[in-house]
């Protein structure tokens, strides 16, 4: 069977995560997010366009979407990393009942990393090609733990045996450049893990790497997780990946969240046609069910000139004319916890 058919048994859709340690306490909550870059003769590309999002204490938050949907550019705001002419122009980041929005570099400074790290899609790119791994991690340690270096250097050994470095000795004294994609994450993890965050923010922490080494990561952050009892924000365009390590799920659009929902209950019945339409184009590798596979039309419409009405509706084949002229808000699916933006479930009363 196909673990992303919709017409699967839902209990077979449940992700290696759940059980884990969340409690359903929010963690963080986004509110109204909205990040603009400026465009030289054509206007103002919205990447982030009033996204609601909460990450609850010890889940892992599956963000899903296209390339072009916004999950990076997302991300990064929430540590504040957009860089100029970029800008977050609204919204709300709450941290500790605070918003992050709010505070200056140096209190920025003491979130990242300590309360919240994240790590990239290109590792190799991301460390400091030209000082030891070992001495990365020292310094990380000594930074935000005030450590000696006696105790940076203990603590750094500790965490690459955690993260299953080989030789970490040896290791210590190695460069980035000496390790494959798959070593660079492990150690980019390290890295995150140095400060004991709450939160771990991981932007397409395999996309670069063999299927292979995509799954001994995937084992890894769900062994950190259930061993630290930390959330995990996981950004991926990959819905295997996503199936298999997440709790609940957020589907974006646009810039927009279109669905979101617990794992099982997204994979088993997705509302949103873009949802659908999603699952739909993943491959099937049984021949016998390759009919089923279908492709979504067209691509993600340019953020500089974002249709009317519903942002989905120029690639959408159930789409009406109201679709059109309102722009769906992001309303809970006949009462339940799963919601969906899309005029197919809005509530009578909002009917004009």
């Amino acid at each position: 069977m196909s673990l992303l058919d919709p017409q699967d048994d839902a209990s077979l859709l449940l992700p290696d995560s759940c059980g884990g340690q969340a409690t359903g306490l929010p963690l963080m909550r986004v509110r109204n997010l909205r990040v603009e870059f400026p465009v030289r003769g054509q206007g103002t590309l919205t990447a982030v366009d009033g996204v609601d999002l909460d990450v609850n204490e010890g889940e892992i938050l599956g963000l899903v979407g296209e390339s072009g949907c916004g999950k990076t550019v997302l991300s990064l705001s929430l540590l504040r990393l957009i860089e100029k002419p970029g800008r977050i122009k609204s919204g709300q980041v709450l941290w500790n009942g605070r918003n992050l929005l709010g505070y200056d570099e140096a209190e920025m400074r003491s979130v990242r990393g300590r309360q919240i790290a994240m790590i990239f899609q290109n590792p190799q790119a991301s460390l400091n090609p030209v000082h030891s791994v070992g001495g990365q991690l020292v310094a990380i340690s000594r930074l935000h733990q005030h450590l000696s270096p006696y105790e940076a250097r203990a603590e750094a050994l500790r965490l690459l045996k955690l993260v299953q470095i080989p030789d970490p000795e040896r290791a210590m004294s190695s460069f980035p450049h000496q390790f494959s994609g798959g070593m660079c994450q492990r150690i980019m993890i390290a890295m995150a893990l140095s400060c004991r965050p709450r939160l771990l923010i991981a932007d397409e922490p395999t996309s670069s790497l063999d299927v292979t080494v995509q799954a001994q990561i995937m084992d890894l952050l769900l062994r950190i997780r259930d061993e630290f009892g930390m959330a995990i924000l996981l950004v991926s365009h990959d819905l295997g990946v996503i199936a298999r390590m997440c709790d609940r799920i957020a589907v974006m659009y646009l810039g927009r969240i279109v669905e979101s929902a617990g794992a099982i209950a997204l994979y088993s019945s997705p509302k949103h046609p873009y949802t659908q339409a999603l699952l739909q184009s993943v491959p099937v590798p049984d021949p016998t069910r390759r009919g089923k596979q279908a492709s979504l039309p067209g691509d993600v419409p340019s953020a500089i000139q974002i249709p009317t009405g519903c942002r989905f509706r120029t690639r959408c084949s159930l789409a009406f004319d109201r679709c059109v002229d309102i722009d769906p808000s992001l309303l809970a699916v006949n009462g339940t916890s799963h919601s969906a933006a899309c005029l197919l479930y809005e509530r009578p009363e909002t009917k004009s």
